[in-house]
């Protein structure tokens, strides 16, 4: 046989074996390490979620005999769709999309067992600064908003209803532009353009790219101006919370002490450890961001979603005309590995 055809033979099943070898990892390398594999899916890559990024970069997760893989879904329907599907073990999304998901009729349903933010992450950016910015100013204008029936759009819309302002006739508003799009849509159209907009509302570090970049100036938080809103939870299948309670409470003791962390030190020690996460995003601009979020009181002591808050966040789906009837939060919230791991 040809030297060379005997090298392309041995190179082909070199490259199956590395597939297979590949295919058996995961798990079987977890179990290796002692470890337990389990697939996080987040809804969005963002310093909004700086506890949970602690806990990853702090070793909290190992040492409670977690080998986590974290997948970004970019959408909480892609996030949810992991979750009832198997790809992923946890989702980490607005609990909108547990509730969604009950009332659509899925037997083995998301159940929300660990609540990480308490105000919404997002701001609302202008074209041009304003030095004391009114929700007045934004009746009439053009502004990019978020995914119809996903959490930023409705607390957005909760916020103008508070303000007296209607969403759908005093202002214009765009959600057709795809999550994680907007900011660069706001910063590349030009005056005159069919979508040329007056605001956008960005998460981090959007908003304060735009801003760095000078397209842009945050003019008001959309987190402070909604109040308390239990924006994003923790959740896993019914069968998998009844299958898995060590894993679950293993998982939430680590968040916990991601949790612990960040309300104990400070904004420029956070942004150092949670740095890795965010390669092309300058210290400095993580330092800004995870002090703007800490001054607004974003995180949580702990991670128990509270029956007030599931009412809260079924009140702003009502009013945004997604709910007609209330879902039983015992059936939709499980406390009890929260309670534990706070202890």
């Amino acid at each position: 046989m040809e030297k060379h055809k005997i090298h392309s033979i041995l190179f082909t099943a070199v490259l199956i074996i590395a597939i297979l070898v590949s295919g058996c990892g995961g798990k079987e390398a977890a179990e290796k390490s002692g470890l337990t594999k389990v697939t996080l899916n987040e809804v969005a890559h963002s310093i909004f979620y700086a506890p949970m990024y602690v806990a990853i970069e702090e070793g909290y997760f190992s040492e409670e005999g977690i080998d986590l893989e974290l997948v970004t879904g970019y959408g909480a329907d892609k996030t949810m769709t992991a979750l009832l599907t198997g790809e992923a073990d946890i989702g980490f999304m607005g609990s909108e999309a547990s509730i969604y998901t009950y009332l659509q009729g899925a037997q083995d349903y998301a159940v929300n067992f660990a609540q990480l933010t308490q105000r919404a992450g997002n701001f609302l950016v202008s074209r041009t600064p304003i030095d004391n910015f009114d929700w007045d100013m934004i009746k009439g204008t053009y502004v990019l908003g978020g995914r119809k029936g996903g959490m930023p759009q409705m607390v957005f819309e909760y916020i103008l209803k508070m303000n007296q302002i209607d969403p759908e006739n005093d202002l214009t508003m765009d959600t057709s532009i795809d999550f994680g799009s907007t900011a660069a849509a706001f910063s590349g159209a030009k005056e005159g353009d069919a979508g040329y907009a007056d605001f956008t509302v960005e998460f981090e570090p959007h908003a304060t790219s735009l801003e760095t970049q000078g397209k842009g100036y945050i003019v008001a938080s959309l987190g402070v101006d909604s109040g308390y809103v239990p924006y994003t939870a923790f959740s896993a299948k019914k069968s998998y919370l009844e299958k898995n309670p060590d894993i679950i409470l293993s998982f939430t003791k680590a968040l916990q002490k991601g949790m612990d962390y960040v309300a104990n030190h400070s904004a420029d020690e956070i942004a150092s450890v949670i740095q890795p996460q965010f390669p092309e995003t300058e210290l400095s601009t993580i330092t800004t961001i995870v002090n703007r979020y800490q001054t607004q009181d974003t995180w949580k002591n702990d991670l128990v979603f509270s029956e007030d808050s599931f009412m809260l966040l079924q009140n702003i789906l009502m009013e945004a005309g997604e709910l007609e009837d209330y879902v039983p939060y015992e059936t939709l919230v499980n406390t009890t590995f929260a309670n534990q791991a706070k202890q």
